[in-house]
């Protein structure tokens, strides 16, 4: 306080520090002026407070009297009761992994904890047992204004409604959190785990999100990326809506309806992700429009038996009316339908990708031509059956991975049941001899003779394989 008073007269009277040092002491006008901002610009941070909790202690009191830098550790325990948090201050649990947690209990209503300024940090907390209303936005951590350089960090959030809501703000950090949603509810009577909207310049990284309904949901954000995160048990691991210039990178996904759902968004970047045991999409895409999707991998995607109905199949890409996109150097293994693209998908460019054991390769669905195939190199097709005479790893002959009988049975469904019959086969025969016959479709001109990704599907299968036997 004394150092602050000084701070004070001395700006309002620089010359007043001359005469509170040594008289022999020549401190020039300019000299004091620096001192006096050095005091000011660092008084407050001098004097932050260290406040330790218990739980008997009045948490919500101390939240309201903290001056910005302060920092509050709970001690172990549970503190009950809905908190806001108007300071600029730093909220945390005991960070030693051998504690018990610090636990806020919102007691089944309303918001744990709701952030009302910018420059707060949230970490090493449990925060669990808030409110269901998804109306009312019911959530652990709930920012609603416009903040900015909030971060939210090593925590664990088990409840019903939303996890970590974030909107309308501005340079966040989201890493390296837990949020455990109520698998007894249907899914869409959870919340998100992580819920981006009207957000810019953040990160979300390296957090865990189960049994929630999306795992990270974004709508209206830009300038973000999205990484490194694990989703599970879910309907979709990360849900993109109307949101731009977004990075996507080295997310994970399994056990989902669709590992990624992407939506009326553009110039995205995906890139790195894995989704694996989805059933009805590794990545579907609709309305995206010039973006790049590249080195992601996705393994089965296939419908469960149970709630198998006609028409519907688990497809690793389902790319709906979306445009001037790129796909390059995908591994799509084991789906019911490799790729779905249909409703006026034009413009894209799709090569160096692997199709792996697809049952149905491709489903296209238009009316147009397409070559997917990019300056001589075309994908891998597990079921291609051409030659390569000069042994340069492309294919001599095209691939086309889909005729008019296919596209019939597109559109009547119940003629698989005669697809092996003398009839379709005569059918497809007669395509074969007078070309003319085909309908458009796509066309690979220079497909690979072996995949480009073999370590790759390699490593993972023994890295699967490791995970089994622990």
């Amino acid at each position: 306080m004394i150092c602050y008073i000084h701070s004070k007269i001395c700006v309002e009277n620089p010359l007043y520090l001359l005469n509170i040092v040594t008289p022999n002491l020549k401190l020039t006008r300019k000299v004091c002026l620096t001192f006096s901002y050095f005091l000011l610009t660092f008084s407050s941070a001098t004097f932050a407070t260290d406040f330790h909790l218990s739980p008997g202690d009045n948490l919500q009191s101390v939240l309201d009297s903290a001056n910005d830098g302060d920092i509050i550790t709970l001690e172990s325990g549970s503190y009950l009761g809905n908190f806001i948090i108007t300071k600029q201050i730093t909220l945390q649990g005991p960070k030693t992994a051998s504690a018990k947690p610090a636990i806020i209990d919102a007691q089944g209503k309303g918001h744990a904890l709701v952030v009302k300024n910018s420059n707060i940090t949230i970490q090493h907390l449990n925060i669990m047992n808030w409110g269901y209303d998804l109306t009312d936005e019911n959530s652990g951590i709930y920012a609603n204004d416009k903040v900015s350089h909030l971060t939210i960090n090593n925590n664990f959030l088990k409840g019903d409604g939303f996890g970590i809501w974030l909107n309308k703000i501005d340079n966040a950090k989201i890493f390296a959190n837990k949020v455990e949603g109520n698998p007894t509810l249907r899914s869409a009577d959870r919340g998100n785990g992580i819920q981006v909207a009207n957000v810019s310049h953040s990160r979300v990284y390296h957090n865990e999100t189960y049994n929630v309904r999306d795992g990270i949901y974004v709508i209206a954000s830009k300038n973000n990326t999205i990484e490194g995160n694990t989703m599970h048990n879910l309907r979709y691991g990360i849900h993109y809506m109307y949101s731009y210039d977004n990075s996507i990178l080295n997310n994970a996904a399994y056990e989902t309806r669709a590992g990624y759902a992407m939506m009326s968004s553009r110039r995205l970047i995906i890139q790195g992700n894995k989704t694996r045991d989805s059933e009805d999409y590794g990545f579907l895409f609709n309305y995206i429009t010039y973006s790049t999707i590249k080195q992601n991998h996705i393994t089965r995607v296939w419908t469960k038996p149970e709630n198998k109905v006609l028409g519907r199949d688990g497809k690793g890409l389902f790319v709906y009316n979306s445009g001037f996109n790129t796909f390059t150097d995908n591994i799509i293994d084991t789906a019911e339908i490799g790729i779905h693209l249909t409703a006026g998908s034009d413009g894209v460019k799709i090569y160096g990708n692997s199709f792996i054991n697809n049952p149905t390769q491709v489903k296209y669905v238009s009316s147009k031509k397409q070559e997917w195939s990019e300056e001589g190199q075309g994908n891998y097709w597990s079921n291609y059956l051409g030659w390569d005479m000069n042994n340069d790893n492309i294919g001599d002959t095209v691939f086309e991975p889909n005729d008019g009988i296919d596209k019939l049975i597109w559109q009547y469904p119940e003629m698989k049941m005669i697809m092996d019959s003398p009839a379709i086969l005569i059918l497809r025969w007669v395509q074969r001899q007078f070309p003319v016959l085909k309908p458009p479709g796509i066309k690979d001109s220079h497909p690979l003779m072996t995949s480009p990704h073999t370590q790759q599907i390699s490593d993972l299968l023994a890295s699967q394989h490791a995970a089994t036997k622990e």
